[in-house]
């Protein structure tokens, strides 16, 4: 099996070493899913992520936009974009809840609950079939590693504000210093 865009096979591929193999696995994935969606919506007319919420509305109908961020793990801002081209598609309704109105209820219109039905040509399909090959023992381990790294990388933007502080501080006490002093500290940051 010849590696996606690569004149090498995959056992030509260099040693690459444990981590960067690994993420340059998850990055073949990421590709894959976004060359898979492109050419979902240019077949059935939604991508994948927007194919992923209309199957989740569908399955809890009067869902608040709210909860599907929260299940999706997304910003809410990330939701509204592909809510919005839903609607504007005439796949999803937004309207409000009647007991807070500040909560968005979502649902399918007619022409969106076509696209709730089983299709082979989505990634959603792919996935599936991928998963049926799989042992269940597999299946937890791919979702105990990703759910990991998922973890480790929230935890480093998270500590990624305090490293902008602590370079803020560091460039406020290179200004108040004179040129010699600031092209050394630079000199020293650059090693």
């Amino acid at each position: 099996m010849k590696a996606a865009n690569s004149p090498l096979g995959r056992a030509s591929l260099p040693a690459l070493g444990e981590t960067l193999d690994f993420m340059r696995l998850i990055w073949e994935v990421d590709q894959a899913l976004q060359r898979a969606s492109k050419h979902m919506e240019s077949a059935l007319g939604v991508t994948g992520p927007q194919r992923l919420v209309i199957r989740i509305v569908g399955r809890f109908p009067g869902l608040p936009a709210g909860h599907l961020a929260t299940l999706l793990r997304v910003h809410p801002s990330t939701l509204t974009g592909v809510l919005k081209r839903l609607e504007r598609k005439g796949l999803m309704r937004r309207r409000e809840d009647p007991r807070d109105g500040r909560r968005l209820l979502l649902s399918l219109t007619d022409k969106g609950r076509v696209f709730n039905l089983a299709n082979d040509g989505t990634v959603e399909a792919s996935v599936q079939r991928a998963l049926e090959h799989s042992s269940p023992d597999e299946i937890a381990a791919t979702r105990e590693v990703l759910g990991s790294i998922v973890e480790h990388l929230g935890r480093q933007i998270s500590g990624a504000d305090s490293w902008a502080i602590k370079r803020a501080e560091r460039e406020a006490s290179t200004r108040s210093c004179g040129p010699v002093r600031q092209r050394r500290i630079q000199e020293v940051e650059q090693l």
